[in-house]
């Protein structure tokens, strides 16, 4: 990336289900963040999060890059891109290193992280992340985040693991690739939105981000402030689009139009004295409906959503420990009566999550719909800052993987 003074930029990919939105950031060790640049566009090449069509696909990057590097006056060679869908699954593994010197060190932690990875994967699959929880020395010290400095003659760790197909890494890199573009890291994408509006008390009392996308419902539970268990579920918002198009026999475009504009998502908002114009197909005069009609359907698929995310954190066993409650994010998280209906459901406090931690374009900041693309910009630029200061001592690889380690474990 170029550089504007002492400042360095830095990009998020965010590649949804509908539509690809491209973020530049700017930022400065001991500033915060400020998003300069914002690049979005339409894409259809996606199902449910994997690349069903490549050259659909390279079409939205492209475009919502041309616009990011418009705003942004600047030149975008490499990303860091999300990733996201159904056929992302995930473990919790421990590891178990000897002390090389008596003293933990950066390469000891780095040597356990290695030793919790060695799992057996299906070769279709890889490994996304490995995330540590917390590290243990000799069995008498637990609980430890960062073990750097610590004596002892035995290291282990708890880590979380998210694994991925192979092939849905690799298409999302080529997408990338023949943008002329270099693909940085690939970030899960619940990952991202929670590095943008979680904070550090709900990621310690325990919390469940819940972002609700076009074609994946993304869960990430934090406890102790650690990730303890990631997940994804196939139904969404445009399921939700799907459901207005039948009801009202319109087209889809038509549907997402309405929903946006006059649905919720809980019935009672809405009086039966209001009423909406829907467009017909073909030649029909449109017709008149009842918004209290729109909302009743709209509810009943928020309420399937909100079922599968309690059947997930239950069969997981992470309900209990989900002490400060839901945060809904995502562009379907943006609806009228999400978090009452989610709040009545549940039994549990929600809120809706906003990009926090940047300054800069306004559209972006407050805009759950940007918490993943925000979170990519975050996620990289914790990164590279911590890379910059080694830069001139000649073991930038080295200690590059050595930093990586380290922030996986905190973050």
């Amino acid at each position: 990336m170029n550089r504007k003074g002492d400042k360095s930029l830095i990009v998020g990919l965010d590649i949804g289900t509908s539509r690809v939105k491209a973020l530049v950031g700017e930022y400065a060790p001991g500033s915060p963040l400020e998003v300069i640049g914002i690049g979005s566009h339409a894409c259809n090449g996606l199902k449910r999060g994997v690349v069903v069509d490549i050259e659909s696909t390279v079409n939205a990057i492209q475009r919502a890059i041309e616009e990011a590097e418009a705003l942004a006056a600047c030149e975008i060679r490499s990303v860091y891109a999300s990733i996201s869908g159904g056929h992302t699954h995930c473990r919790n593994s421990p590891g178990i290193v000897p002390i090389r010197d008596g003293e933990v060190t950066w390469g000891d932690m780095e040597r356990v992280l290695e030793a919790a990875k060695a799992v057996a994967v299906p070769s279709d699959q890889r490994i996304l992340h490995a995330i540590a929880q917390e590290y243990s020395v000799d069995n008498s010290q637990e609980g430890i985040r960062n073990p750097v400095g610590m004596s002892g003659v035995r290291l282990e760790v708890r880590a979380h693991l998210v694994l991925g197909a192979l092939s849905a890494a690799q298409n999302i890199t080529k997408c990338v690739n023949r943008c002329g573009l270099q693909v940085d890291e690939l970030v899960l994408g619940a990952l991202a939105s929670s590095q943008s509006v979680l904070t550090d008390d709900e990621k310690d009392l325990g919390v469940a981000l819940v972002d609700i996308g076009a074609g994946t419902t993304d869960i990430a539970v934090f406890a102790q402030g650690a990730i303890r268990h990631t997940a994804s579920l196939p139904i969404a918002g445009d399921q939700v689009t799907g459901d207005i198009a039948h009801m009202l026999r319109t087209p889809t475009p038509h549907a997402e139009e309405i929903k946006v504009r006059y649905a919720c998502a809980l019935a009672q908002l809405a009086t039966a004295e209001e009423s909406i114009q829907v467009p017909s197909v073909g030649d029909r005069p449109p017709r008149r409906l009842a918004r209290q009609s729109l909302a009743e359907a709209v509810q009943s698929r928020y309420e399937e959503i909100f079922e599968m995310v309690q059947a997930e954190l239950e069969r997981a066993g992470y309900a209990p420990m989900v002490r400060a409650g839901l945060v809904l994010t995502g562009g379907a998280a943006k609806m009228e009566g999400v978090t009452e209906l989610a709040e009545e459901m549940l039994h549990m406090p929600v809120r809706i999550g906003i990009p926090q931690y940047v300054s800069g374009v306004g559209e972006v900041v407050g805009n759950p719909e940007y918490a993943a693309g925000v979170g990519l910009l975050l996620w990289g630029s914790r990164l590279e800052q911590q890379r910059r200061p080694v830069a001139s001592s000649g073991r930038v690889g080295g200690f590059w993987s050595r930093v990586r380690t380290w922030y996986r474990g905190e973050f």
